[in-house]
């Protein structure tokens, strides 16, 4: 595992984006645990991407503009339907005592959701993962799956860094309803920026 390949793929996990968003809302809204399942969901939902890159479905993506297109728009309405879900006090900043938390199903197939709808992580997987192939390697695939599997580990910790830093606040924020509220718009805002960037992103 080369030095490069740590280093560029901490920087991609470490950048906000949706999942960081997400599992950033998850523990504020419902504490430690739930952190942790929506980093989990967030990074299940690096799997199909992974696959795309691996079986060549990415090259798909990034030749035709329908396909492209079709899992782009379907992304950008899952983002706004999260922002709507949020200004409505029923989705990722719905704030609820630990006791009567969603269920752990919902809050993983939420994630998954968000992170498998965006054809740029695919592309991503596509254009970044075969820089750090060797083509003398005997096993490429293999070797692919190896380093996304990297990935995906520095994906979990990385964002459960962020999701109990987001629950050690929580008490001081749920305790401030205009805080509260702020930052229930403020979220709505960032999922509608997100769905706005990637509408507008190209293959």
């Amino acid at each position: 595992m080369t030095p490069e390949f740590l280093l560029t793929s901490f920087i991609v996990v470490a950048s906000p984006g949706t999942g960081v968003l997400i599992t950033l809302a998850a523990g504020l809204s419902r504490g430690a645990r739930a952190s942790i399942v929506a980093a989990f969901g967030c990074t299940l939902g690096i799997l199909p991407h992974v696959a795309a890159a691996v079986s060549g479905l990415a090259a798909l993506l990034h030749a035709s503009a329908l396909a492209f297109d079709a899992v782009k728009y379907l992304g950008v309405a899952y983002l706004l339907f999260m922002a709507w879900q949020v200004l409505k006090e029923k989705g990722a900043l719905s704030v609820e005592p630990e006791a009567t938390a969603r269920p752990v199903r919902q809050v993983i197939v939420s994630a998954i959701l968000a992170n498998a709808l965006n054809p740029k992580l695919s592309i991503f997987f596509f254009a970044f993962l075969p820089q750090f192939v060797s083509p003398a390697e005997v096993s490429p695939i293999l070797r692919m799956t190896e380093l996304s599997l990297v990935f995906m580990l520095m994906t979990f910790g990385v964002f459960v860094i962020y999701g109990f830093f987001a629950a050690s606040v929580r008490n001081h924020v749920i305790s401030r309803p205009a805080i509260l509220a702020w930052m229930r718009r403020t979220f709505a805002a960032a999922f509608v920026l997100l769905g706005a960037r990637l509408a507008l992103s190209e293959r």
